[in-house]
């Protein structure tokens, strides 16, 4: 299992910040009927409910929102991917279908407004992340996104550098059908509250559609 550190910067930036990180052993796929069903459902849901006004709202994304105006960055210009994903869904467009593992992280996100990052395991450098503040010009390539700029992002890094924001992972740890073992982390700017629920449904998810018997949980702050 990894250690996993928060910076005195992030802690001053968001007091009340915790994290959960779920780490498992699973078998990837191209495609998964069963949770796309999961997912239309939700589609279905939101846009009934929802207004695209009130998704920055959400007390998990409008926190992670405020984190990135005390780190320096704009959350509208650099918007948080859970609500991206969101937004994406209201617009009418439907969700990239990618791969299963990539799939079911992002219903996760939906369901609780999380950004959370996805990591191949294998692909992490060291046993070691922590959560820091992006700098200029630091080098991160964003998973179809290009070079992306970092500064003033909430960010993981392990001993190569840049791993994950809430904005954009790195191609460098990115899963994949070949991916074994996954990390993903969840991000609680708005502190505990739905945090273990939310580390819960990425557990039963990973049991249900990713050949796994769900991992291991790790809490930091």
């Amino acid at each position: 299992m990894y250690n996993i550190t928060v910076s005195e910067e992030i802690k001053r930036a968001c007091p009340v910040f915790k994290g959960a990180a779920v780490y498992a052993e699973v078998t990837n796929t191209t495609f998964c009927k069963e949770l796309w069903d999961e997912i239309n459902a939700f589609t279905h849901e939101l846009t009934a409910t929802t207004q695209a006004d009130d998704i920055k709202l959400q007390p998990a994304i409008a926190a992670t929102r405020e984190v990135y105006k005390r780190c320096g960055k704009d959350p509208s210009r650099y918007r948080p991917s859970a609500e991206a994903l969101r937004r994406r869904l209201m617009r009418g467009l439907e969700l990239y279908r990618i791969d299963t593992l990539v799939d079911l992280i992002n219903l996760v996100s939906l369901r609780t407004g999380y950004s959370i990052g996805g990591f191949d395991a294998d692909k992490i450098q060291g046993n070691s992340l922590e959560l820091g503040i992006g700098r200029a010009e630091e080098p991160f390539e964003g998973i179809g996104r290009g070079v992306l700029n970092i500064e003033g992002l909430p960010v993981y890094r392990d001993s190569a550098g840049g791993i994950g924001t809430p904005t954009s992972d790195n191609e460098r740890t990115k899963m994949g059908l070949e991916t074994r073992h996954i990390l993903a982390i969840v991000n609680g700017y708005s502190g505990n509250d739905g945090l273990a629920e939310a580390a819960g449904m990425i557990q039963e998810l990973l049991r249900k559609y990713a050949a796994s018997d769900g991992g291991t949980v790790l809490y930091f702050e």
